[in-house]
Formats: C-alpha cells, structure tokens, sequence
C-alpha cells in the first residue's frame, strides 16, 4: 500500500508545492536526520533558484501535487472569464483570502483570484498589496499552465492575458 504511494512522484516529475507552485523533482535522496534514515524528494524551483527537501512520506499530506489536468487548466480559463467578485469585507481580511487561495495550490482558486484583482486600463489603481497578491496568483497560474502545455512561459502568459483582456470587452 505504501509503496504504491510513494511512487506518485519521480525524478524529472513537475509537481506543485502549495506554498511555492511548480517545481521539478530533481532526484529522491536519503539523508540522516537525527538518527534516522529519511527519504526526500529534492524539488527545485529553477525560477526562484530555490531546492527544497519533502520527505517522500509526507508529500501528499502537505498537498503536493502532480500538474493539473488540461481540463483543470480549461475550467481555470473559464473562471478567468468569470465576472470578478469582489467581497465587501475589510481589505486585511480579503487580502488573507487571497493568499490562503493562492497558497492552496488549488488552481482554480488561483484563477479566482487572478479574475477578482485583475484591472483593466480604466479601472482604479492597485494597492501595492494588490498589485503583489494578483502577480504572485498570475505567476502561479502561468506558470502551471505553461509547464501543462509544454513549458512555453510567454506563450501561457499571452494565453492567460488574452482571456482576461477578452473578458473585458
């Protein structure tokens, strides 16, 4: 049974990390960590020269995951497409969904929050925090959708760009 499990993910695997987005598995290693012998998957995230070290047995319950499905990747389109719903609560408390959104590797969540902060030419300014919390969700969502399709950054980020600009119209 467990074996099964921990064979969800492989070297040369891009995989998401709900607290940083997609990586790639570069290797699984076995460390001594006080006394005793751990597994771990060693992740990087080239984008932001960051490794990091998942125990192999704990991967799945801190929520990686394999990339989303294409029909993942459509449904977050379709929200992008989605009229911005934007509660009245105070901004700290909005901001704080967002981020807990963003941070959930949820994809369509993500795309919730791209669609809910994304402005328009004529639209209000941004907050600085705004501005930070919608290009942290957009980099998230590009970056799944570019490493689904086969890896092109540009080409998602013109895709992602174009929803949101039509939905404008």
């Amino acid at each position: 049974m467990t074996k099964s499990k921990k064979n969800e993910f492989r070297p040369n695997d891009f995989v998401v990390y709900p607290a940083h987005g997609v990586g790639q598995i570069m290797s699984i290693e076995e460390q001594d960590i006080a006394g005793m012998t751990m597994e771990l998957f060693v992740i990087s995230f080239e984008k932001d020269k960051m490794t990091l070290r998942v125990p192999t047995n704990k991967a799945t319950a801190i929520g990686m995951r394999q990339l989303s499905s294409p029909d993942v990747i459509s449904r977050a389109m379709t929200t992008l497409k989605g009229k911005a719903k934007v509660k009245r609560a105070m901004w700290s408390r909005r901001a704080q969904e967002y981020e807990q959104k963003i941070n959930s590797g949820d994809l369509i969540a993500i795309a919730e929050v791209v669609r809910d902060l994304h402005r328009n030419d004529d639209q209000r300014e941004q907050s600085y925090s705004e501005r930070q919390l919608y290009e942290a969700a957009l980099e998230r969502l590009t970056r799944e959708v570019a490493a689904v399709s086969g890896g092109d950054e540009v080409a998602a980020a013109k895709q992602v760009d174009e929803v949101l600009v039509s939905r404008a119209a």
